[in-house]
């Protein structure tokens, strides 16, 4: 783990943990939720737990603890997951492979290079260029043997024909 330099996760009890109900929890998953799934705000690089917060009119201790409670992850690892599954999307997508890797970390919210190939790594245990050329090989060998299949289909009608 000493590429990028990334230390181990700390696994640590949020303090308001006891103060919350169920409920509580529920309702402020699902409000976080729709925030980050259907408003995509972790696509915005100074989109903080305390912008969360205000904008949700709770405190970023109570923010913390449900993201601790539902992702045993704190706020930045969270941010970072969506991020990271954004830009291995897009990293599959035909379309963004003219991208260059600095623009889909800015393009998924991150504010720079190294702090993107370092959650990239943390996450998958390897380069985004890594990640985009294990898939391009994945992707020929699909493409390969789909073209074979087709092929096999052709030579077997013209079989049946004749």
């Amino acid at each position: 783990m000493s590429k990028y330099n990334l230390t181990e996760k700390k696994i640590r009890t949020p303090l308001y943990r006891s103060q919350l109900n169920s409920a509580m929890v529920e309702d402020l998953y699902q409000k976080i939720m729709t925030k980050f799934i259907v408003e995509k705000k972790y696509q915005d690089p100074d989109y903080s737990a305390q912008k969360l917060a205000m904008e949700l009119g709770t405190n970023t201790r109570y923010i913390s603890a449900v993201i601790n409670l539902r992702f045993q992850d704190n706020y930045s690892q969270m941010v970072n997951e969506f991020r990271i599954k954004d830009a291995m999307y897009m990293l599959k997508d035909k379309n963004c492979h003219k991208m260059t890797m600095e623009e889909i970390a800015l393009a998924v919210g991150f504010s720079n290079r190294q702090s993107f190939y370092a959650a990239f790594y943390k996450r998958t245990g390897q380069s985004p260029k890594e990640y985009l050329i294990e898939n391009l090989k994945e992707m020929d060998t699909r493409l390969a043997k789909h073209k074979a299949r087709e092929q096999a289909t052709r030579e077997k009608k013209k079989r049946e024909k004749a």
